[in-house]
């Protein structure tokens, strides 16, 4: 009688490369274009204001033949919020500036901050996806990357929609009648950050009135970053860059991967930060989009947040 062992092995090799197959239509064909609002409500306010409606977007990573995505991101004006805090890597095509216009010009008229990640200066590039689950990605300068026109883009985020450029600076916005006072730092995963320059600023800014709320903004959320801001005294911290893994296990809590070293649990999503006797609430976007060059999600739609800030207490 012959063996039914490698007719089982055969099933079985058969079954998996199904699911693969199945994970890599609906990671590339489907999911990727299932694009979602988050909503919080985080207490930070004095007591006694109102309300403020902050839309948190990160790493669209932008090429101008993405429609779908650029009509998704110009509806979300329609949320009418007070305040836009946009957390870096927003084109991934050397005409990806094209798309952004027609994804962001809606918002003209709202305040809004911003910062730097590698994708506003430099092009992706084709590199094994699977690398990226080895560990974070290289930091450093390579020859290879394009460069894309940063003053293009910064001249529209900054002069035409008027938002504040917080790339290792601070400032102040009102917002709705209220005060926000702002600070940032550069891509800090190409080391482009400068911590050290923010005290100082920080302190003139808030002399004028230290009960004013206070944001912290960056694109990679290392935890030398966290804790600092912390230390700064910023009462809450939006940040990208992790695209929330990109790829999960369905369920998971964790991400796989988060391309820098914050914990993986909060790789995506609103959490807490701790600092010595400190906490404060964090928010990581899973972002918008995904490098030309790696077109999946899977367990992980590409988000917006739309984040309340209420009085404390």
């Amino acid at each position: 009688m012959a063996s039914s062992a490698p007719r089982t092995a055969l099933t079985a090799l058969g079954a998996v490369g199904a699911v693969g197959v199945a994970a890599a239509i609906w990671g590339i064909g489907i999911e990727r274009y299932l694009f979602t609002v988050r909503f919080h409500e985080v207490p930070i306010l004095p007591a006694g204001a109102a309300p403020l409606r902050v839309l948190h977007l990160s790493d669209a990573h932008m090429a101008p033949w993405q429609r779908r995505k650029q009509q998704w991101m110009a509806a979300l004006a329609e949320l009418e919020p007070d305040l836009v805090v946009n957390t870096g890597d927003n084109i991934g095509h050397e005409h990806g500036l094209r798309g952004l216009r027609r994804a962001f010009d809606p918002l003209h008229g709202i305040p809004g901050v911003f910062v730097h990640g590698s994708n506003d200066h430099v092009a992706p590039s084709p590199r094994n996806p699977f690398k990226y689950f080895v560990g974070p990605s290289k930091g450093g300068a390579d020859r290879s990357w394009e460069p894309l026109d940063t003053q293009a883009l910064d001249g529209y985020l900054a002069e035409e929609l008027g938002w504040l450029d917080l790339n290792n600076a601070v400032g102040a916005l009102e917002v709705a009648g209220q005060r926000i006072d702002a600070f940032g730092v550069s891509d800090a995963h190409r080391g482009w950050d400068r911590l050290d320059v923010l005290p100082d600023l920080i302190e003139e800014l808030r002399d004028e009135d230290p009960a004013v709320p206070m944001i912290g903004v960056t694109h990679a959320p290392y935890r030398r970053v966290l804790d600092d801001f912390v230390d700064l005294g910023a009462d809450m911290i939006f940040a990208g860059h992790t695209h929330g893994g990109q790829v999960r296990i369905p369920g998971s809590p964790a991400a796989l991967v988060a391309n820098c070293d914050i914990p993986l649990r909060q790789a995506r999503g609103l959490s807490r930060w701790t600092r010595l006797d400190r906490t404060v609430p964090l928010n990581v976007s899973a972002g918008l989009g995904h490098s030309i060059y790696a077109p999946v999600r899977f367990a992980c739609r590409p988000e917006a947040s739309l984040i309340t800030l209420t009085a404390a207490g």
